[in-house]
Order: C-alpha cells, then structure tokens, then sequence
C-alpha cells in the first residue's frame, strides 16, 4: 500500500468504524461516512452494551476472532484510558442440551482462554440470587463480559479524527459502475471519491446492492427489556453477577446493571422483519410480559421488578448467520461488510483489522466470510 491510497468507508458502526480506524492506523487516507452518526439508534451498533463472549459451539472461525477481539478491546482501554470492555465473566446456563458450550472448550483451551464447569448445586452457592432449577449445565467463561457499545463507536470515530482521519455525517444515495469503478453519489449531489470504497453499511447494504446483496442481508426486530432491582439492592450489578446466557427453549441473556441503567434482558431469538430506517420502535407488549415472567422464575428476587426501559434495535441477518466480507464481484475495488447477524458488535476490532489488512494489500477475502458460499443458499430466512 502507498500512504496516498485513499478510502471512503460508508457506516460508522463497529464494522465500519474499526476497519476506518485500521486503515488510518497503517497510513491510508481515510474518509469515514454514517448517514446517521455513529452508534445512532437506527445502527446495529446502537444501544448501550453489547456482551463479548468467545464460546461459540463448533465454529473455531468465531473463537479464534473472539479471542483477537478481547485483546484488541483490552488494548484499546489502555490508549484511550476509558472502560469499553467490562470483564463481568459470562455465565453459561443450560437446561438440556449443552453441545453449543461444551462443543468450543477445547478451542478456549488451545487459545488459553480461562473457563470453569460448574455443578448446578455449586452455581446455586456462589451466585445465589439466580435460581437453578431447570438448569442442568453451568459453564463459567471468564474473559467475557460485555462493552459500551454507542460509546465506543463514537471514541472510535472521535481517534479516526484525531490521528488524521475525515469524518462526514452524509448518506449515500446511489452506487454505479463506469468501467468496473464505482461511481457514489451522496445525497446533497455531491460524488464520493476514493480509490477504493468498505461498505459496512449494515441492514442497508440490500438496498445499496440489490443485486449483490439483496434478501441475503435482512433486518429483524429484536426488543430489549431493562428492569429496576430493590433500592441499595446490590446482587444484580456487575461486582455481584456476571453477563448470564439461559439456553433451553430460547437463547436469552443478560447484562447485570448494565452502566446503572438496569437488569437488561433480551431474547436472541429472531424476530419478524422491520424496516430500520422508518419501522416503529415501539416495545411490544406480549415480548416484555414474556420476558418478565423470564426475570420472575430465573431471578426470584426480581420478581414484580418495574420496568425502567425499554428499546427496539434490529439484527441484520444473514442466511447462515456467518458474517459477510468480500469484494463486489463487478467492482473490484469495492468491498462489502455486514451480516452482523446479533454478534458481531464484539468482533468489531479484530474484523476491522482483518478487512483493513485485505483492503490495503489488494488481498483476497476469506473464503469462510466470502459472497459465493450464499451461491445457493435459500434467502427466505
């Protein structure tokens, strides 16, 4: 790469905004956009926390990312001298089949990350204000936690600019092709230029690139229930509990306190398809009576807790849930990063460096992540 190649990075999420910051790192000219702000409450990468786990059943891809974004994110609170990354340990509670944890510990091993098994009965005595019953595994991963998400997307933007970088809040309007170079237009008129162009443009890449991408990247609404501990009732803050993951019948999980806001909870499960530009981000009702019967028989203690807030965020899913990054196949200096299907706000550092790496050395994208393994994947989700 020569310090003069100069890249615009559409989307200041955690996609966008690390491998920005990545490029600029390495000395490329860098202009990063976001139609919105980055962390805005339309954006993926929106909200308050986000949790970082490495325990990713047999996908050893995810481990070993997870991995190189816990030093990453380790790295980045001691240049910034600020706490993105709250090292809470992640508790993992089955009640039957515990093959997706039990299926990465050998990795977690080899990569000398720290884990515990722990019996129900002994789980019941160290966090007592969490009741077993039902739960027939207990994995304690200690390096996990959870990260500041809206912040940290703003200071990642905000040290872009300080060591040099550009950014615009401005939102792309059309993308053509002159002789295999992309012509971007933004909205106020004006042409985007660059030698060479990362979309990371999250639940909008599909209308960006209908052809490309299309129904292979969908938005789905997700809702987020925070609830209101006892007054002086310490047990549900971050010193007293861990980020928590109760796979039975749902995927649901936990933030304990989360930056004092409150007990957060949410379902993984994926919800109906929303439009993240414009769609009603209004709670629903029937979600958070589930989810406060949830709190009720998993967190007795809460039970009757208020209901201090809620939200409505999206995942961007991809037919497999594996993440998107590639070139466009008739725009080679274009490349294309999304798919964040729920977890990929903790990957963001170590994605970011990967796609950096490959935008500056003209590489090929990995295989794993690449547009031709959706070739002829049904897109119906």
């Amino acid at each position: 790469m020569t310090p003069s190649l100069r890249v615009a990075v559409v989307g200041a999420g955690a996609f966008g905004g690390w491998t920005a910051l990545h490029l600029r790192r390495a000395g490329a000219l860098v202009t990063l956009l976001d139609a919105w702000g980055p962390g805005n409450s339309r954006a993926s990468s929106g909200g308050e926390t986000r949790v970082i786990r490495a325990i990713y059943g047999p996908t050893r891809t995810y481990v070993e990312m997870a991995a190189r974004a816990l030093t990453l994110w380790r790295e980045w609170d001691r240049t910034i001298r600020e706490q993105f990354y709250r090292p809470t340990g992640v508790l993992w509670m089955t009640s039957a089949d515990d093959s997706y944890v039990r299926q990465s510990l050998p990795f977690l091993r080899e990569l000398g990350l720290e884990f515990e098994r722990i019996d129900p009965s002994a789980a019941a005595r160290r966090w007592p204000q969490i009741s077993f019953d039902g739960i027939a595994s207990v994995c304690f991963e200690h390096e996990g936690g959870y990260l500041a998400a809206r912040l940290a997307c703003d200071a990642v933007a905000r040290e872009l600019v300080r060591i040099g970088g550009t950014y615009r809040q401005a939102a792309v309007a059309s993308i053509g092709a002159n002789r295999g170079r992309p012509d971007v237009r933004l909205s106020d008129g004006s042409r985007l230029d660059a030698d060479r162009f990362v979309f990371a443009c999250g639940p909008w890449l599909g209308r960006l690139f209908p052809d490309v991408i299309g129904a292979r990247v969908r938005a789905t609404r997700q809702e987020v229930f925070y609830f209101g501990a006892p007054a002086g009732d310490d047990r549900f803050v971050e010193s007293h509990l861990p980020v928590w993951v109760d796979i039975g019948e749902r995927f649901v999980y936990g933030i304990p306190g989360n930056l004092y806001r409150g007990f957060k909870i949410a379902d993984d499960t994926r919800g109906p398809e929303f439009d993240p530009t414009g769609g009603d981000r209004t709670p629903s009702p029937d979600l958070g009576r589930a989810m406060r019967a949830f709190v009720d028989r998993r967190f007795p203690a809460l039970r009757g807790a208020p209901l201090v807030g809620a939200e409505v965020c999206q995942y961007e899913n991809s037919p497999d849930g594996h993440f998107i990054i590639d070139r466009h196949p008739a725009m080679p200096d274009v490349w294309i990063a999304g798919g964040g299907s729920g977890h990929g706000f903790k990957m963001g550092p170590a994605l970011g460096e990967m796609l950096a790496r490959q935008v500056r050395e003209d590489a090929s994208p990995d295989p794993f992540f690449a547009l031709a393994r959706l070739e002829n994947t049904r897109v119906d989700f």
